[in-house]
């Protein structure tokens, strides 16, 4: 049995930031699978982030993969890479609350990165 179709659906963003304009393009997918002995509760989201330049996006792989590739926790896994001048990074989570933390950490060390290149180049 798969339930989502049928269910209410709710806005991800309350009223005052529905039309936050971002080039952040996030995709959530909530997927609840349901049997007669297991309920198996998964969450997955992708980010696209555009970059100026080839060499900004590949610093931040660079700086970011090692993270990517040896996970604190089973909870989750991290998927980094890129298309074209997009980074893409997709989270698939056992619940949402791994779902949250990972990308909160994955977003705010991207921005963190980001903000030493931008010092770095204005040197």
């Amino acid at each position: 049995m798969v339930l989502g179709p049928n269910m209410p659906q709710k806005p991800l963003l309350p009223p005052s930031r529905r039309n936050f304009p971002s080039i952040l393009f996030i995709t959530l997918n909530f997927l609840v699978l349901a049997s007669e002995y297991l309920m198996d509760i998964r969450a997955k989201a992708s980010v696209r982030l555009k970059f100026k330049s080839e060499k900004q996006l590949r610093t931040l792989l660079d700086a970011l993969m090692p993270e990517a590739n040896s996970p604190v926790t089973r909870r989750n896994t991290v998927k980094l890479g890129n298309d074209g001048l997009f980074l893409v990074l997709t989270v698939e989570a056992r619940d949402t609350v791994a779902l949250r933390s990972t990308l909160n950490a994955y977003l705010r060390w991207i921005g963190s990165t980001i903000n030493v290149m931008e010092s770095i180049e204005k040197a």
